[in-house]
């Protein structure tokens, strides 16, 4: 995974993995959550991917928008 910006210094996200369909957000205190185009949309995973590069946003937009915040495919601890 590839270790999240935080660019605002208060963030929970930590880290995240993008692939075609899906991006992983791992979540302090180590919990990843997988988000994919079935589970959110295509629209809310290509925004929850360009907050995630940016390193700015990503929590605040996965919070503030119910069906992406209970929308994750998978969560599991992170190994």
């Amino acid at each position: 995974m590839e270790r999240y910006r935080n660019v605002s210094g208060d963030s929970g996200v930590d880290a995240y993995e993008i692939g075609e369909d899906v991006i992983k957000i791992r979540f302090r205190p180590g919990v990843v959550y997988w988000y994919t185009t079935e589970s959110v949309g295509a629209r809310h995973l290509g925004v929850l991917k360009r907050l995630a590069r940016r390193g700015q946003g990503l929590g605040t937009y996965i919070s503030q928008h119910p069906e992406v915040k209970g929308g994750y495919a998978r969560k599991e601890p992170d190994d």
